[in-house]
């Protein structure tokens, strides 16, 4: 028989991402931020090759990117209007966490399912984020596609990709409810 948590269970029936925007400081602070990791890192990991790493983004590395993501945008033909866009999140943000997927060489875990792992880390980071009372939001946009940006901004390996930033603080609206997916039309069930 099982033990049920009905307080896990209440969590993740109505837990709701917080939209960047709405974030403002405090944003955790290391001692606030490692348990957050630590819950990240329980994530399925077939293998055990940890195919993922973390890159916690303070102030001073969250205004370097946004001046990145302003010198990025323009060589790449992108709109001002999207540039400025993507650049608020970076200067907007009390603190981002950037899940970065690293495939590691393997050949019992195929490829895709190490990069299905960085996103449970990412969806892991920002549960455990909710969970402790946080606001939280899994963003990524054009910048966190762009090769240069990922590998001047983050360091990045060319091997290497961003799987989520999470950005993270307090909450400083709480968002109204929005539409969730109709259950019976995503389902199917088979017996045979």
């Amino acid at each position: 028989m099982p033990d049920p948590n009905p307080a896990a269970s209440e969590f993740l029936l109505t837990r709701r991402s917080r939209p960047a925007k709405t974030l403002s400081g405090p944003a955790p602070d290391r001692a606030a931020l490692e348990p957050l990791l630590t819950a990240a890192a329980r994530s399925p990991d077939h293998g055990k090759l940890e195919p993922w790493r973390f890159i916690v983004l303070e102030r001073g590395a969250l205004d370097r990117l946004a001046a990145l993501v302003r010198t990025r945008g323009p060589a790449l033909g992108i709109e001002p209007e999207k540039v400025e866009k993507a650049a608020n999140e970076y200067t907007n943000s009390p603190l981002a966490v950037a899940v970065v997927s690293a495939p590691k060489p393997s050949e019992k875990v195929p490829e895709i399912e190490q990069v299905y792992s960085a996103g449970a880390v990412c969806l892991a980071l920002l549960n455990a984020a909710l969970a402790a009372g946080w606001g939280a939001n899994w963003l990524s946009g054009w910048p966190s596609h762009d090769r240069d940006f990922i590998r001047d901004g983050l360091g990045l390996a060319d091997h290497e990709r961003v799987a989520g930033l999470m950005h993270i603080g307090t909450e400083t609206v709480a968002p109204p409810e929005r539409p969730r997916p109709d259950l019976d039309a995503i389902t199917e069930w088979r017996s045979a």
